[in-house]
């Protein structure tokens, strides 16, 4: 049974209906005092709560109520309904302990998600059962380990995976955060619907609008037909808002517009669009300390957070090296046509030893890398060290017009050349460029080879 509080006779009736054409028992008071007596003696599973009554608008009497309801009922969540322009006094709600909050006027669909999510997550599993780790119904193929820490994570997203919660994944560069990401979405209803992962770090303010939400044809002097923005991509299923540390302040209040009633308006429409997502966030950046230096807004980081996933660098699951290893050499295998190689156990210890500040990003290119400049069957710890030393601003010889980087890539050039027989197709698959690209940069380097 859901239990609504609030003042207004016709919010109070309208929420009544809406929650009983999905099924949910309600219950309905006026004011706080009719609240706690009713919470005293029966125990609801979730709370709507207005956050001003008596015509004040101050919210101290909802705050207070919230307070109540959380030592008579502390593990019931408790959504906050207020209005848009008290969004601050309802981060202060969620501050005290509050699930969420809705602003009026609601959006249904927004409702009943936040609603259903509430449920989902407070129905807690029994400490007894065993972690649903290995069971055929969590797909986790993409996500390579076997570390305690990692397991976390794994039991983390098969729980709220299914629900329709916000989820903000933290981390350092090189984690995986976006196969986290990828593995909520796969585990959860929303898996046969699209999953768009947007780059919020490479969009500036001036795209931001189109590119989110769209544009008609007409509505800025490049617009030459409409476009459908991210967030009408994604309708039915997940997106995947990347960097969202990265997001200016003005674009800031435009994304917790959408995030809060999953409404839009593209660019030249007057037309009000729905859409039902689910938003999945990552970032590198520490969000607390942004917050409370002023660079990011209070009241997005508690929409965005409702579900919190830390994605350990690779330092803290070393035991997790050889199973990336062996993932990337037959990965190289494959896309190369390359013959069985083999890592040494002594190069397997000196990987395990590493500092990793670019965590699996940083082992990938260095497995990769050593595979392609050794040509080796069997790869020595001595083959990565020569790699991971390799540091061409150090070699006093290299004169002081040479760019250090633009050297690494003309040496990694010549090795693949040497390693494929000047093939120049092979040579290309393997440094990850295209035909033209390579030929560019043979160019520049003035490496002879083959016109084929």
């Amino acid at each position: 049974m859901i239990l609504i509080c609030d003042d207004d006779s016709a919010i109070r009736s309208s929420l009544e209906l809406v929650l009983k054409r999905v099924g949910y028992e309600t219950a309905s008071v006026s004011n706080p005092k009719d609240a706690v007596d009713f919470i005293r003696k029966q125990t609801p599973q979730l709370i709507l709560m207005d956050m001003n009554y008596s015509h004040s608008t101050s919210g101290e009497e909802g705050l207070t109520l919230l307070k109540q309801t959380k030592i008579f009922c502390p593990d019931v969540p408790v959504i906050l309904i207020t209005a848009w322009g008290s969004i601050n006094l309802a981060v202060r709600g969620i501050q005290a302990g509050a699930f969420d909050f809705v602003t009026k006027p609601w959006n249904n669909i927004a409702l009943i998600n936040t609603i259903q999510t509430a449920l989902q997550l407070n129905n807690k599993p029994d400490d007894k059962v065993e972690p649903v780790i290995g069971e055929t119904s969590f797909n986790s193929d993409k996500i390579i380990g076997k570390s305690p820490l990692l397991k976390n994570v794994f039991n983390t997203i098969a729980r709220i995976a299914p629900t329709n919660a916000a989820v903000l994944i933290t981390g350092e560069s090189g984690t995986g955060k976006e196969l986290i990401a990828e593995a909520i979405h796969e585990n959860s209803k929303r898996k046969n619907a699209p999953f768009v992962k947007v780059n919020l770090g490479g969009i500036s303010q001036s795209l931001f609008e189109s590119e989110m939400f769209g544009h008609k044809k007409g509505a800025f002097t490049d617009a030459h037909y409409d476009r459908i923005g991210r967030f009408e991509m994604a309708n039915k299923g997940s997106i995947f808002l990347d960097e969202i540390g990265d997001l200016d302040a003005a674009c800031q209040v435009k994304l917790l517009r959408v995030l809060q009633d999953q409404t839009f308006e593209s660019l030249g429409d007057s037309k009000t669009k729905q859409t039902d997502v689910r938003i999945i966030s990552a970032t590198n950046k520490n969000l607390s300390d942004m917050v409370a230096k002023g660079t990011f807004r209070e009241d997005l980081f508690y929409r965005i957070n409702l579900i919190s996933i830390r994605v350990p660098a690779l330092r803290e699951r070393l035991d997790d090296v050889p199973l990336l290893v062996d993932y990337f050499v037959k990965r190289q295998q494959e896309l190369n046509g390359l013959s069985n190689i083999e890592i040494s156990a002594e190069a397997i210890s000196f990987l395990q030893s590493l500092p990793y500040p670019g965590n699996i990003r940083e082992l990938k290119n260095l497995v990769e890398r050593t595979i392609l400049v050794s040509g080796k069957s069997v790869i020595s710890d001595k083959d990565f060290k020569e790699q991971y030393n390799e540091s061409p601003a150090a070699d006093s010889s290299l004169p002081d017009s040479v760019y250090p980087l633009e050297e690494l890539e003309k040496n990694m050039i010549l090795k693949a050349m040497s390693l494929y027989g000047n093939n120049l197709s092979k040579v290309a698959i393997a440094l990850g460029l295209t035909r033209q690209a390579l030929y560019r940069r043979l160019e520049k380097y003035d490496i002879s080879y083959n016109k084929e």
